[in-house]
């Protein structure tokens, strides 16, 4: 019985099953990304830290989150997705955990630097990229969609708990919160979470390959962990490799500058300082965070909606409305904000929301179209992009509140950005597949 045959007699395919998991990795990797805000005034109030030294640790860690995820992307292709995702689990379990012992500011820079960054990075949005290249060969876009919307459920998880817990009994049991939450998914990942559609003898989901044998399979979906694609048997070089292609096209410039100023306005921004702002102005903090958690809400239907329209529409086109809209949004911000929860501040929690990681499907998949088998690794790239971008937002919005005193600067600022994303987004080219066209499958 061929592999085609196999697949169809199930009921349902292993594709769904992989993404099931992958999703419940996302949400308990997530825990942390809700935290930052949140303790950040616990920990003041604690150590008489300032914000910019809070906001290094942050920025530590979104560099290491970025940074990581091109050689995750390859350390997936050489030792498996299952293994490089349980270990990512078991970093950010054990750098939450270790968080509770920190009594000095250095040491806040290892917990939520160090480890949480190696961890979050290896869980990176890359990885929900490689799971759909890796099992679907059709809606692609709706996958990644749901896999990052993952992410937007963690937040939308944890926040409220790790709010309330911050206050009472305290910030260190919100810490232990969000380890439990990441080592809980570990054993359902070394269980369900296969590494290639091969391991379990079918096609990735909607192929229709007609020549017999598995060997039919798409260059996407011939991951495994015996090694990389291209003969690389170490994913260092297979991730600078493919660094070194990309940075020769450039689409792959225009994405990063996108994605760059992305990852500004919601992780280095909106996720970082959002409650600190909301507190400045007399909000508290746990009306502050549970708006983050509608901005999660909205966040997974958004997501999930641009997956759809990224199977249907211009990717490049989708990116240019996203992001100015997201600008509309910061630059009315600092007008919002106020002691109590207006109507207006709930119509931008709720827009903000759909935008916050919509740009994620196109993007993912203008990396595909342009770069074909090495879309997961470039995109890892572009995320690196992404996580720089935050990196900066978050260390330059904590050095603008200490001297300012506010952070209006930081919001209009942000809004300029998201304009020049905009334009950027609208510009690039729409014969760029020209320039790396999509393997074939093999016969």
């Amino acid at each position: 019985m061929s592999a085609t045959e196999t697949a169809r007699q199930r009921r349902l395919h292993p594709a769904w099953i992989v993404a099931a998991v992958a999703f419940l990795a996302l949400v308990g990797a997530a825990g942390f990304r809700a935290a930052p805000g949140v303790l950040m005034v616990p920990l003041q109030q604690e150590f008489g830290w300032s914000t910019t030294v809070l906001s290094a640790a942050v920025s530590i860690n979104l560099v290491l989150f970025g940074l990581t995820a091109p050689f995750a992307a390859a350390l997936m292709e050489r030792f498996g997705i299952r293994a490089v995702t349980a270990t990512a689990l078991v970093l950010i379990g054990a750098g939450s955990a270790l968080t509770v012992l920190v009594n000095q500011s250095w040491q806040i820079l290892l917990t939520w630097g160090l480890l949480i960054g190696l961890g979050t990075g290896s869980m990176a949005l890359v990885f929900a990229a490689t799971i759909a290249n890796t099992w679907f060969a059709k809606s692609r876009g709706l996958v990644i969609g749901i896999l990052t919307a993952g992410s937007a459920a963690g937040q939308l998880v944890f926040l409220p708990f790790i709010a309330m817990l911050a206050q009472d009994p305290g910030w260190r049991q919100a810490s232990l919160l969000i380890a439990a939450g990441a080592l809980a998914v570990v054993p359902l990942v070394l269980k369900f979470l296969k590494n290639s559609p091969a391991d379990v003898g079918v096609l990735p989901y909607g192929e229709t390959v007609p020549e017999e044998g598995s060997a039919a399979l798409s260059p996407a979906g011939s991951l495994s962990p015996a090694g990389p694609e291209n003969g690389s048997s170490n994913a260092a070089v297979r991730a600078l490799q493919v660094l070194k292609r990309a940075s020769r096209v450039r689409t792959f410039w225009a994405l990063v500058a996108g994605f760059a100023i992305c990852g500004a306005t919601t992780n280095g921004l909106i996720g970082t300082h959002f409650i600190p702002s909301a507190h400045d102005h007399g909000m508290a903090e746990t009306t502050a965070a549970g708006l983050l958690a509608v901005v999660g809400i909205f966040d997974i239907v958004g997501t999930i909606a641009s997956g759809w329209l990224t199977d249907r529409f211009n990717p490049r086109i989708l990116l240019a409305v996203y992001y100015q809209f997201r600008g509309i949004g910061l630059l009315v911000l600092p007008l919002l904000l106020s002691a109590t929860v207006q109507p207006s501040m709930i119509v931008f929690v709720v827009i903000y929301g759909l935008d916050w990681v919509a740009t994620v499907p196109p993007t993912a998949a203008i990396c595909r179209k342009t770069f074909g088998s090495d879309g997961s690794v470039v995109f890892g790239w572009v995320f690196a992009a992404h996580q720089l971008g935050a990196a900066a937002a978050a260390l330059g919005a904590g050095a603008i509140r200490d001297a300012t005193g506010q952070y209006t600067y930081a919001w209009f600022g942000a809004a300029a950005m998201c304009t020049i994303a905009a334009v950027i987004s609208a510009t690039i080219r729409k014969d760029a597949a020209a320039r790396e066209p999509e393997p074939v499958a093999a016969a």
